[in-house]
Parts: structure tokens; sequence; C-alpha cells
């Protein structure tokens, strides 16, 4: 376990993060950033250098003619401070070890049967346990889950794990003795795009996913829009084909029931007469198969239609595009296409669409990235 880390407050905090985000950072670019003056740049930074967060890294000398003071940018030390973030779905734990950048460096996974509270604290301790091995000390912990956290230590409801009014926070600290964050999955996604993927230099961005549900993050000036339902699922029932499937709540056509990875499989396996996989669903589009490839063609369809709905909304300058169910889009780009094409004014800007891999890894750094933001920065 590390020292406790006092969190950063104020401009201070405010210093780090835009090193942290933005560095390296010449003295002068920052201080331009902070809009202060060079000499309380440098009061600031000091303490901030003592300490081992940022630190000073080679630069070049002053521009022109190659002479003058040298220059050392400012910068943070990825590596003074380690992470843990662990995603959790209803039947297995994905865990990473990141730096204070959120840089990978290492791995763990673990399955089980038994979702109760105690039982899925375990298994992250003992996550936490192997990613800590021969490492780095770690400063804080990141829990991610399909559910609703609204303050950060508690689930209040997690459908996939059938939890309710759970303190997890409080029983992974008793189990690891590091402090812990827990945080809704799409949210800690939509923080770790904004801080360390597409966020930095945009204005405003959204966050799609497809996978066990449907999910929808919003980044304006460099803040998620939340309130108290977030984590609630809200957009998964969205009406996007009124001749589509019947979800479990009963809505015909919605985002569940066209875009969630057991839709897609169901709808093929009953076409098929046979039971299929998602992934196996998918390739048989891809391979030309006339049952599948009208599921996943009109799946299609209803992901372009609701990218239109996020676009003309919300407008923002890109869309990023992940989850475990992600790759519908490689299979059904050119539907996702043509209905955006549809439901968008022919003059409106062209959407940007960044598609991340399909994999749990995105997730479980995400639950790090809160982690960092909540222990180390002090953000709420």
């Amino acid at each position: 376990m590390s020292p406790t880390w006092k969190p950063l407050t104020g401009t201070s905090r405010a210093v780090a993060l835009e090193v942290l985000v933005h560095g390296p950072l010449s003295r002068v670019e920052l201080a331009r950033r902070m809009e202060m003056s060079q000499g309380s740049l440098t009061r600031l930074t000091k303490p901030l250098v003592d300490r081992g967060l940022l630190l000073e890294v080679n630069g070049t000398r002053g521009a022109g003619s190659g002479v003058g003071r040298p220059q050392k940018p400012l910068d943070v030390l990825a590596t003074a401070h380690h992470f843990v973030g662990v995603k959790l779905t209803g039947e297995t734990a994905y865990g990473v070890l990141t730096t204070l950048r959120a840089e990978v460096v290492a791995q763990e996974t673990e399955t089980f049967d038994d979702t109760s509270p105690q039982n899925v604290t375990a298994v992250i301790s003992r996550l936490v346990s192997r990613l800590s091995t021969g490492a780095p000390s770690v400063t804080a912990v990141g829990v991610s889950l399909g559910g609703h956290a609204a303050d950060h230590q508690s689930v209040a409801s997690a459908p996939y794990l059938h939890w309710v009014d759970v303190p997890l926070a409080a029983m992974v600290e008793a189990a690891t003795s590091l402090p812990t964050v827990v945080e809704n999955d799409l949210v800690a996604l939509t923080e770790a795009e904004s801080w360390f993927g597409a966020g930095p230099g945009l204005d405003q961005f959204a966050v799609v996913t497809v996978g066990a549900g449907v999910g929808f993050g919003l980044v304006v000036r460099g803040h998620q829009v939340t309130n108290a339902d977030i984590g609630l699922g809200l957009v998964g029932h969205i009406p996007l084909d009124p001749n589509g499937p019947v979800c479990f709540q009963g809505h015909r056509g919605c985002s569940t029931a066209m875009l969630s990875m057991e839709s897609i499989a169901g709808a093929v396996s009953v076409a098929l007469g046979r039971r299929v996989t998602y992934d196996q669903a998918l390739d048989l589009a891809a391979a030309g198969d006339p049952a599948a490839g009208r599921v996943v063609g009109e799946a299609g369809r209803a992901l372009g239609r609701m990218l239109a709905l996020v676009a003309n909304f919300t407008m923002p300058r890109k869309v990023v595009l992940g989850g475990e169910g992600v790759r519908l889009v490689e299979v059904a780009r050119g539907a996702i296409d043509d209905a955006l094409r549809a439901d968008r004014d022919p003059k409106a800007s062209p959407l940007v669409l960044e598609v991340r891999p399909g994999d749990f890894t995105e997730w479980a750094r995400g639950a790090a990235v809160v982690a960092i933001q909540t222990y180390v920065l002090g953000v709420d």
C-alpha cells in the first residue's frame, strides 16, 4: 500500500490536471493556459515538483536563434503512482494496473459463479493482490459496473449482479486496505476518454457503447454531463424501429431490443433454428448468410439512427464507439452510414466516428481513471 496521498485542491489541482492531460508543457505555455504570471506559476508548481507529482524534463532552448536559457518543460511522473481498475460483469472481474496517465501495465481476470457482495469483494481483493505483486505501490482502486452508484461508494442497484444497496467501496477498502471509489461503467469509460482518449482538444464529444446494454455519455468543455439518474441506463429504451422486436420491458424496436448482443444473437438464433453466439451471428452476416445479414443489417440501421439522434441533439465534434459488442460497427458499417445519411441534414457537418477495441480492458482502465481523479487530483 502506498502512503496516504492528500488530494490536490484549487489552483494546484488545475495546474496538475493541465500538465497531466496536455503535458509536457513549458512554463510559458502553462502560464498562458492558466492565465497567470510565471512567478505565480513557479510558486504553485514548486510544491508539486517537491512532492514528486511534477518533474522537469529536457526541453529546447528559447525560440529563434537557439540561444538563451534552456527551457525545461513540466510533465507528470506517470510512474509515481499506480492504480488498480476493476470492471465487473455478472460473471467476470477484469482488472488492470495503470500509471498516473492510465497506461495499462498489467492485466488480470477472474470469473465467478457466486455474485454475493462478499464473494465479489474477495475476487476484487485477489485481483488487486495479483496486480500489485512485483509492482510499485498502489495508490487507490477504482471499480466500475453496470449499475447505479450515485455516491461513488455504494451500489444502489446493479441488475447484472442482482445487487441493491451494497456498500462496495467500504467492503473493498476493508479487504485491500486501499482507498476505493465505485462508479457506473459508462461514466468511468467516458471519463477515461475525456482525460486520456478522444477528449483533449475537443470542446464537445460523445461516447456510445454497444454490448450487454447500450450506453451514452456526453462531455462538454471538459466536463461529463451527469445527474442523480446517471447509471440507470436511460438510453437503453430509445425507440429506433417501429417494426423491431420487443425488449424485456415490452418496448418495440428500442435500442436494447435492436442493439444489445443478446438481442442480436437471439434474433439470428430464431431465424436459423439453432443457437448461435453474438460473434457467430456477426461471422454469418459477414459471410453472406441472408438470415443473419438481415438481422445484423437492421441492427446497423438502428445504430445509425441512434448516432444521428446523438449528433442532431448534442452536436458533438466526435462520437467514440466502444463496448464489447462494437464489432457490429465493422460488420454493419454500410447500414450504419446509410441510416446516418437518411436522418441527418445533408448540409450538416460530417459526423466523425472513432471506434475503440471491443475488449474489457478499456472498461477496467476507465475504473482506474476515476480512482486517479478522486484520490490524486481530488476531482468529484
